[in-house]
C-alpha cells in the first residue's frame, strides 16, 4: 500500500512538472534530499530523480510558465566553481573513480541552476522553505522522539545511501533547517500552527544532540548564538536557549558527555588525530599540485606520498580542506567566494526587507539563512559535505528572493491578486496558512 500511494503521489507531480516547472523543481529537491523512495521496495531502484529532472527541464522548454534566464554574482560563481570542478578532473589521481561523484556534484548543481529559473514568486520561495524544512524535518521528529524514547542511549542516523547517511551529517543537516522552521514560523497563520513549529524544531535540536555527533554540538552552538544575536528580544531568548540547553544535556546519558568532553582533549582521540592528518595531508597535496587531486584521494597510495601518518587513512572530514585536497587552492578560492556572497546577499535581504511591509518576510528570511549558514560553517568544518545540496538550496532560497525584492515583484503580484478578485466579483481571497501571511 506504502509503494502505491507514494507512486501515485510521485507519477501524479511528476506529470504536473511537464505543465508548471517550478514543481518540477520542488519535487526534484525533495527526492533529492528527502530520498522518500528509498522507503519503498519497489521505487527504490527506479530513477525517479531522472524522471523528475527530464519533466521538469521539458516543462521549462515547453510550458508558458514564467521563466527568467538571469545573472548573479552568486549564480557566476556556482558555474566557475562546476567549470573548475570538471576541469580539474582529467588530473585526479584517479580519473575512473572520480567520475561517478563528479556526475553528482554536476547534477546537483545544475538542477539548481533550473531551480533558480522556475522559482520566482513568493509562494514559490516558501514554497522551497517549507520543502527543505519538512524533508528534513521528518528525520529530526522521528529522531527526536527516538532520542527522548531511548534516553539518548542510541545514535540518530539518516537514510541508507543519501548524502546525511551518517550520524554527523544527518545531525549537520537538521541544524541547518532549524532556523527555517523558525521563518516559517514567524510568518504563519495560527497559534496551533506555531506550537506545531516550535514542537518540531525542539526535537529537531534533541536528534541532533542525540547523533552524539560532536560537530553538530559547535554548529548549534554557532547556530543559537546567531539566532540569539538577530532576535529583537535577546534577554527573552537568551534565556530559554540557556534553560533548554541545560534541559537538554542533562537529559543526555553519560556516554554522551564523555564523547562531547573529547573535544578538548581531542590529542588523546584516534578519530580527531585522525581528522587532523587528513587535512595536513589535503594542504600538502594542494601544495604540490595546482589543480588538487580530484575526488580519488582517500586511500593508502595518496596518503603515504602527503600524509604525516602516510597508514591512518580518512576522509576529509571537513568541507573547506575536502575542497582543498580535491580541487586545489582555487577551487577552495572559488568555493569561499561562493559563500561569502550567498552570506553578504542574505544580510542585504534581512535589511532592505524592513523598508517595506510587503516585504518584510524577505527580511525575516535573510536573517535564518545567515543562521543556517552559520551552523554549516562551523558544522562543515569537520564533515564531508562540501558538495551537499542542502546548502545550495538556501542559495536558490537567498537568489530568488534578492531578485524578488529588487524587482519589486510584490507590486506585481499586489496587483495580480487585485485582478482575480475583480474576476471572482469581489470575493475575498483566502490566505494559505502553508505560504505565510498577509504583509504586516
Amino acid at each position: 500500500m506504502r509503494d502505491i500511494v507514494l507512486g501515485a503521489i510521485l507519477l501524479g507531480l511528476i506529470c504536473y512538472a511537464f505543465v508548471h516547472p517550478w514543481v518540477g523543481a520542488l519535487t526534484w529537491t525533495w527526492i533529492s534530499i528527502m530520498n522518500p523512495h528509498s522507503y519503498s521496495w519497489t521505487l527504490n531502484s527506479m530513477p525517479i530523480a531522472a524522471a523528475v529532472a527530464i519533466s521538469t527541464l521539458i516543462g521549462v522548454l515547453v510550458t508558458k510558465d514564467k521563466k527568467e534566464f538571469f545573472l548573479t554574482r552568486e549564480t557566476a560563481v556556482l558555474v566557475l566553481f562546476m567549470f573548475w570542478v570538471t576541469l580539474t578532473l582529467p588530473f585526479g589521481f584517479n580519473v575512473e573513480y572520480s567520475i561517478v561523484p563528479w556526475k553528482t556534484i554536476i547534477k546537483i548543481d545544475f538542477m539548481i541552476l533550473v531551480a533558480l529559473i522556475v522559482l520566482h514568486t513568493r509562494q514559490h520561495i516558501i514554497g522551497l522553505a517549507w520543502v527543505l524544512a519538512g524533508s528534513i524535518g521528518f528525520y529530526g521528529f522521528k529522531g527526536g522522539l527516538f532520542t527522548l524514547a531511548t534516553g539518548g542511549s542510541y545514535r540518530v542516523w539518516g537514510p541508507d545511501g543519501s548524502f546525511i547517511e551518517g550520524n554527523n551529517e544527518i545531525a549537520l543537516a537538521l541544524v541547518i533547517v532549524i532556523p527555517l522552521f523558525r521563518f516559517l514560523q514567524m510568518n504563519v497563520k495560527g497559534r496551533l500552527l506555531k506550537h506545531v513549529l516550535t514542537v518540531v524544531m525542539i526535537l529537531c535540536a534533541v536528534a541532533a544532540l542525540g547523533s552524539q555527533s560532536r560537530g553538530a554540538l559547535l554548529a548549534i552552538a554557532a547556530m543559537g548564538a546567531v539566532m540569539w544575536w538577530r532576535s529583537d528580544n535577546k534577554a527573552v531568548l537568551g534565556v530559554l536557549f540557556a534553560v533548554m540547553g541545560v534541559a537538554l544535556i542533562g537529559f543526555m546519558p553519560d556516554s554522551w558527555m564523555n564523547r562531547m568532553e573529547t573535544i578538548g582533549d581531542y590529542q588523546e582521540d584516534g578519530s580527531a588525530m585522525g581528522r587532523i592528518n587528513a587535512w595536513q595531508m589535503a594542504w600538502n597535496l594542494a601544495s604540490h599540485n595546482f589543480f588538487g587531486g580530484s575526488f580519488g584521494i582517500y586511500n593508502l597510495d595518496v596518503f603515504s606520498r602527503y600524509a604525516p601518518v602516510p597508514t591512518d587513512v580518512h576522509a576529509a572530514h571537513s568541507i573547506y580542506f575536502q575542497v582543498l585536497g580535491e580541487q586545489g587552492f582555487i577551487g577552495l578560492f572559488i568555493f569561499l567566494t561562493l559563500w561569502g556572497f550567498v552570506w553578504g546577499s542574505a544580510g542585504r535581504m534581512r535589511k532592505q526587507g524592513l523598508k517595506q511591509p510587503q516585504t518584510r518576510w524577505v527580511s525575516d528570511l535573510g536573517s535564518m539563512c545567515q543562521v543556517s549558514l552559520a551552523g554549516y560553517a562551523v558544522g562543515g568544518a569537520f564533515l564531508s559535505l562540501a558538495y551537499f545540496d542542502l546548502p545550495y538550496n538556501i542559495l536558490i532560497l537567498v537568489v530568488a528572493s534578492t531578485r524578488w525584492l529588487d524587482q519589486k515583484q510584490w507590486v506585481v503580484e499586489e496587483a495580480e491578486e487585485a485582478k482575480k478578485l475583480a474576476n471572482d466579483g469581489g470575493k475575498k481571497k483566502r490566505r494559505s496558512w502553508f505560504f505565510g501571511k498577509p504583509a504586516r
